[in-house]
């Protein structure tokens, strides 16, 4: 599945209004069970690209070949989004 501009643009939504990032997670795993949704401690990601920036809210675009998952900027690759707060 190649995520779309409106594919991200509905993530941000839910991910920036929810109450909490793992409400967020959960409310976009209802959403499409086929994204894997994880939330990560920021200072896990802190030598990483954010994809958006929502607030203090971070979200990062990841891929996978199999159980390592990798970060990508490239929307069509990613299969997984990576939420962060600070």
């Amino acid at each position: 599945m190649a995520m779309t501009s409106d594919y991200l643009r509905a993530a941000g939504e839910v991910i920036q209004a929810a109450p909490s990032l793992r409400e967020a997670a959960a409310i976009w795993r209802d959403r499409d069970p086929r994204m894997r949704v994880l939330v990560v401690d920021s200072l896990d990601m802190r030598d990483e690209i954010p994809t958006l920036h929502l607030g203090p809210r971070r979200v990062y675009l990841a891929t996978s070949s199999g159980l390592c998952l990798s970060i990508t900027q490239q929307t069509d690759l990613a299969t997984a989004l990576i939420l962060t707060e600070d």
